[in-house]
């Protein structure tokens, strides 16, 4: 059987503003999902799944994904799932939920509030408990090292890193090279800047998709795949599973005309482009991607949302949407989105 045809019809997001009073999880998300939904054309009561992306550990309480649906609302009832991962995650659940055919819309949300606590120390959580959690390496230190194994495999430069920073944050890469470390080889512009936020999309199948949106982003294709637990065990400086799955998904079966994808630290934007075979024509992370502003559990999602936008809207026909987990490009999800032949 071929996939039941799933598009992403509308897209809305929210960063916190520094110096603003803090939102909680539902002032982050109401006005998301309200303008997501909106946007959708499809109303709040038809919507057939709900599905969001979040964890409790940024939260600092449990079950504060229960708590973030007051966002959604108490009436009408729904058919309602949780991940306790990225939003892109939770996309990818409703995209399955979709192929049973038995509902033909889905709201898939998520929220991160990382700014309210150690990152570092949170995501030191997923690592080995045995070897390497007991150490409790911060993120930035692992992507150091990533990075330094990068440099030692001699086909990239740290000036190559800040050139990335400069397309996606501004400035010269001559001149950010010059910086001090701040974990060698990393400088403060290798690291995206962590955010609270939130973000939503609505899918739709088939005829619903192109009955409400003019220029639906259609899912060709969608996989995701997982590498080793065990940093020592693979290859740090390739993303065997960002190969893979973008292989899976049919990145190489036609041009590319913009690829977002999630690479919370420069150097591994290199490596997920040689991954996905991302040659120089290819626009990369004309949002800004993850390095403009890192909201955990919310920045994969937000790679989906505005590759979409931009099929949407009409400036790309084909594109690229990608997201990762765990450290060091651990887990990776990429999915190949197109305008209607």
């Amino acid at each position: 059987m071929s996939p039941r045809e799933i598009a992403i019809v509308s897209y809305a997001s929210l960063l916190a503003v520094p110096g603003e009073p803090q939102r909680d999880e539902v002032e982050l998300l109401l006005p998301v999902v309200t303008e997501a939904v909106a946007r959708s054309g499809i109303p709040k009561r038809e919507l057939g799944f709900t599905v969001s992306g979040s964890c409790d550990y940024l939260g600092g309480r449990p079950f504060s994904f229960v708590m973030a649906l007051d966002a959604i609302g108490a009436w009408p009832p729904i058919a309602e799932s949780h991940v306790e991962m990225d939003g892109a995650f939770a996309l990818y659940e409703a995209w399955v939920r979709l192929q049973c055919g038995d509902v033909d819309s889905a709201l898939v949300y998520a929220f991160g509030r990382s700014t309210q606590g150690d990152l570092g120390r949170v995501l030191a959580q997923q690592l080995d408990p045995y070897t390497l959690s007991p150490l409790w390496p911060d993120d930035t230190a692992l992507a150091a090292l990533q990075a330094r194994a990068l440099l030692d495999r001699g086909r990239v430069s740290e000036r190559d890193f800040a050139a990335v920073a400069a397309r996606t944050r501004g400035g010269d890469a001559d001149e950010l090279v010059q910086r001090p470390y701040t974990v060698a080889p990393l400088r403060a512009h290798d690291r995206g800047t962590v955010a609270d936020g939130a973000a939503a999309v609505v899918l739709a199948a088939g005829d619903l998709a192109r009955k409400v949106c003019k220029r639906p982003a259609w899912i060709r294709g969608i996989d995701h795949r997982i590498e080793q637990h065990q940093l020592g065990q693979r290859d740090l400086t390739r993303s065997v599973s960002t190969a893979l799955a973008g292989e899976r998904a049919g990145v190489g079966k036609g041009p590319v005309d913009v690829a977002e994808l999630y690479a919370p630290y420069t150097h591994q934007e290199l490596i997920l482009r040689e991954a996905l075979g991302l040659g120089e024509g290819v626009e990369v992370n004309p949002s800004g991607g993850a390095l403009a502003a890192h909201p955990l559990m919310v920045a994969g999602l937000s790679r989906f949302g505005e590759a979409a936008e931009r099929i949407i809207d009409g400036s790309a026909n084909r594109a690229v949407a990608h997201a990762t987990s765990g450290p060091c490009l651990q887990q990776n999800l990429v999915a190949v989105l197109e305008a209607a032949p």
